[in-house]
């Protein structure tokens, strides 16, 4: 067994750090979110992840193979250091291929070990799935946070606060969770989206990088990201067109599981 492993490359302490998590989820908004600012950012990369929770595969590359990573970087701005973890996996939510303790065991490591590097505050970036009601509607981000001061901040600047219970999955949930019990701070945002959008929502996904660029005053070029997004409406249209013609009326709810 090899458990989850966080491989500082350069250094291991930040100034006041704030972490965002951008994993594969539902419709990909999470991620779609973190890697569309990273490649805005001049970011440097500043640590590696591997756990024997990931997949039992390797990374090809120009005929070499590596082990599959997670990764973290790093972005300085306004005297503030910001981390970003992304990369292609997290922890299996089949129970069929994985144990739950897996996705404890890695949330755990990398809050602890970005804790001890200065880590103060933490985002998880995801969907939640409203199902074909995303068809007919533009997408809101919803939130739920640590504590209450942190919840009135986001839903100051347009986040909504989901007052149905529900639960948060995967590495979403669980990193914001396990930070909490360890005294950091922050908030899980959830771009509205379908579930069967395997290659991802970029109208949530701007969404929430809208709310971001408004709470930290990051400079970022929206314009390719507005051209994905409007892509996905304008198909999104155009099926419900068709539906209507066939008499047929997309609805749907929230999903419990984000």
């Amino acid at each position: 067994m090899v458990p989850t492993k966080v491989r500082f490359l350069k250094q291991n302490k930040f100034n006041d750090a704030i972490l965002f998590t951008g994993l594969p989820g539902i419709g990909l908004v999470g991620k779609i979110t973190v890697d569309y600012l990273l490649k805005q950012f001049n970011a440097e990369k500043v640590a590696e992840i591997t756990s024997d929770s990931f997949p039992p595969s390797v990374h090809t590359k120009g005929g070499l193979v590596e082990l599959i990573k997670d990764e973290i970087y790093l972005y300085r701005f306004k005297n503030r250091d910001f981390l970003f973890l992304a990369g292609p996996v997290q922890p299996a939510l089949d129970m069929r291929n994985a144990s739950m303790a897996e996705h404890y065991e890695f949330a755990e490591t990398v809050i602890s070990e970005l804790k001890k590097a200065g880590l103060k505050e933490v985002y998880t970036l995801a969907g939640i799935n409203i199902g074909e009601k995303r068809m007919v509607t533009e997408p809101n981000v919803i939130v739920a946070a640590t504590d209450e001061k942190i919840l009135d901040e986001w839903k100051k600047i347009g986040a909504i606060y989901d007052k149905p219970e529900g639960l948060i999955s995967g590495a979403a949930g669980l990193v914001l969770g396990i930070g909490k019990e360890g005294g950091i701070r922050g908030a899980c945002l959830m771009g509205e989206t379908n579930a069967r959008l395997v290659y991802g929502d970029h109208g949530a996904a701007k969404k929430v990088i809208e709310l971001l660029v408004k709470r930290f005053g990051f400079k970022v070029d929206m314009s390719k990201i507005e051209k994905e997004a409007s892509e996905i409406e304008n198909a999104f249209t155009q099926m419900v067109k068709q539906l209507e013609e066939n008499d047929y009326k997309p609805e749907g709810g929230l999903s419990y599981v984000r």
